[in-house]
């Protein structure tokens, strides 16, 4: 068998002290997650979240700067994450109305209510990349290299 980790990438914005999140129904729970998904092929790290977001949320979102690069094997399953997240801004309204089929709505919560909502994450990175998020962790977006 092949190991193939699944690459992803995710965003972390905040407005006003509250970090933009969604709501998803995942495996027959309402779990919590920041707007994320999967890199697709022909296109760069910044226009797979670029795109997450506005799919997830509805708002536009522009990358400032790598948060970090999370490794997950999720326990008992073959299963592997590699997630690029990525600090940035959106705009003060959503763009768009539809939002991807799994999502329930997007919503902005404090820190402290994030935590107080810990049973409900997707994955332990939700709350690890808030973590770093929090302590100022930022890479210029110049890390990552195209090679044409």
């Amino acid at each position: 068998m092949r190991w193939t980790p699944h690459v992803t990438v995710a965003a972390i914005a905040e407005r006003q002290g509250a970090l933009l999140l969604v709501e998803e129904a995942i495996q027959g729970r309402l779990v919590l997650n920041q707007p994320a998904g999967h890199w697709e092929e022909d296109e760069s790290l910044t226009d797979a979240v670029q795109r997450e977001v506005l799919e997830e949320t509805g708002y536009a979102f522009v990358p400032e700067a790598l948060i970090g690069i999370y490794r997950w094997d999720v326990p008992d399953r073959d299963l592997t994450y590699l997630r690029f997240v990525f600090a940035g801004r959106v705009g003060p309204v959503p763009v768009r109305e539809t939002l991807d089929h799994n999502i329930l709505r997007a919503l902005w919560l404090s820190p402290e209510e994030l935590q107080t909502e810990h049973a409900r994450l997707r994955s332990p990175m939700v709350l690890r990349c808030v973590q770093d998020y929090l302590a100022g962790r930022r890479f210029p977006l110049e890390i990552l290299s195209e090679i044409p």
